[in-house]
């Protein structure tokens, strides 16, 4: 998820969209915040790991 983020956010950077700017921008925050809680050991969503 974070790499899709990272995506979206550079080629709606580079083409002037905003809106895939945007939804990058908010994949990639998701994708942190998974991350995280993911790396202290809380499971999210039933999973305690996302590989």
């Amino acid at each position: 998820m974070i790499v899709l983020g990272l995506v979206l956010l550079i080629i709606g950077w580079l083409l002037g969209i905003s809106l895939l700017t945007t939804a990058g921008i908010i994949l990639l925050v998701i994708g942190l915040v998974l991350l995280l809680a993911g790396s202290l050991g809380r499971p999210v969503g039933g999973r305690r790991w996302y590989y």
